[in-house]
């Protein structure tokens, strides 16, 4: 079962139709939307701040989700991709968004829609991602526009995780 918790009073909110892998943890003044998925062992830590995702959003395997006391929640919007292993901290990340596996994005930054964050990237505090742009590196940096191919990717992707959810009993 995952673990869904309160912290100080706060109760999470989940949407309908969404996936909760097993041993996931969501706790806190946390608000899930309808059609996410919420993967093995990630963690949404609603704890010292308030974190906030859109509707068919997937947070996938291994990936910490946080916020920071006392000064940013974390804002997640709709269609957002999360990959394995990201860590997603204090930001504002919109809609139609792919964040690669292992990425990390930090506090007070802002990931405008349409954007690739590649694998492995670091998104620094402040930073603002552009929109209909790829962001790679240590620190993350506009390397060039996307594609059709990639826009097309970034609407695909989150039906894909509605199905991949839906091989697993509810």
């Amino acid at each position: 079962m995952p673990l869904i918790s309160p912290v100080k009073e706060n109760y999470p909110v989940i949407g309908e139709n969404t996936f909760l892998a097993p041993n996931c943890t969501v706790v806190g003044d946390v608000v899930i939307g309808e059609h996410c998925s919420i993967w093995f062992n990630a963690v949404v830590r609603g704890d010292v701040n308030y974190i906030k995702i859109g509707n068919y959003t997937n947070i996938q395997d291994n990936v910490c989700v946080h916020g920071t006391y006392e000064r940013n929640g974390t804002d997640i919007g709709n269609y957002v991709n999360i990959g394995h292993n990201a860590i997603i901290h204090g930001c504002v990340i919109h809609d139609h968004v792919l964040i690669g596996m292992g990425a990390i994005v930090m506090d007070k930054a802002i990931v405008e829609s349409n954007v690739i964050i590649a694998a492995g990237a670091v998104v620094l505090e402040n930073t603002v991602c552009e929109s209909g742009y790829l962001y790679a590196g240590v620190p993350a940096k506009k390397i060039k526009p996307l594609t059709e191919d990639q826009l097309a990717l970034l609407q695909k992707l989150p039906h894909n995780y509605v199905l991949y959810s839906s091989w697993f009993n509810r």
